[in-house]
């Protein structure tokens, strides 16, 4: 009986082969499966949050920023108003600053008030004095106040135009010759002036100042008035 040997030996290293090919092959198309999951090119870090998890995190506003208030309307523009009255008896003039008014009126002799109070956004204005003192204003196209002064018992109509300087209103105080001093002048925008002085608390008509410097003597002695601002 003859040997089988090499013949053997031959056929069963090529079963071993078809084998071994057949397991790698196997293998390497469930790796190459499970590669696939992950989309390519993708780079993972452990921990990283998702695309859905950042994407909602950058349209979330940031904390503790709140949105900018959108811009003031309507707000009344800082400038000054002088006049008379309706019946030309006594003048008025109004500072406007930041929302706030001051204003004077005086008839020239012995009649004055000081008032003052806030402007509202639509240019009306309600501003109180002493004594009960009311003017009742109201701002028409930033050009002029019209309205009501209550001074001193009686009520006087009255418009006040916008002016420049050198018109406007002014005031000094300052002891002289040992008296307290204490004066207010509107100066009109014709050039007119109409001012009363206090000495010690008695009113008297008021000498002009010089309205580019505002220089003014006063029983024989020089004072400056300034410009009269809320």
């Amino acid at each position: 009986m003859k040997r089988p040997g090499p013949l053997l030996t031959l056929l069963a290293g090529l079963v071993l082969g078809v084998f071994l090919l057949s397991l790698n092959a196997t293998t390497g198309t469930k790796n190459a499966s499970s590669y696939q999951e992950e989309p390519p090119g993708a780079s993972v870090s452990p921990g990283a949050p998702s695309a859905s998890v950042s994407a909602s995190a950058s349209a979330s506003p940031s904390p503790g920023v709140s949105p900018r208030p959108s811009p003031t309307r309507g707000a009344v523009a800082n400038a000054d108003y002088a006049g008379r009255t309706d019946d030309d008896s006594s003048a008025v003039a109004v500072s406007v600053r930041g929302g706030k008014a001051i204003a004077y009126f005086c008839d020239g002799h012995d009649k004055e008030s000081w008032l003052k109070g806030d402007v509202k956004d639509d240019g009306t204005m309600k501003l109180t004095g002493g004594h009960g003192d009311v003017l009742d204003g109201k701002l028409r196209d930033g050009k002029r106040i019209d309205g009501t002064a209550a001074v001193g018992g009686q009520r006087y109509g009255f418009r006040a135009d916008k002016t420049v300087k050198p018109s406007g209103l002014y005031r000094a105080t300052a002891t002289v010759r040992g008296a307290k001093v204490d004066g207010g002048w509107i100066v009109l925008p014709d050039g007119k002036q109409v001012g009363v002085v206090e000495r010690d608390g008695t009113p008297s008509a008021a000498p002009e100042i010089d309205p580019e410097t505002g220089a003014v003597t006063i029983d024989g002695q020089k004072i400056v008035a300034r410009p009269v601002v809320p």
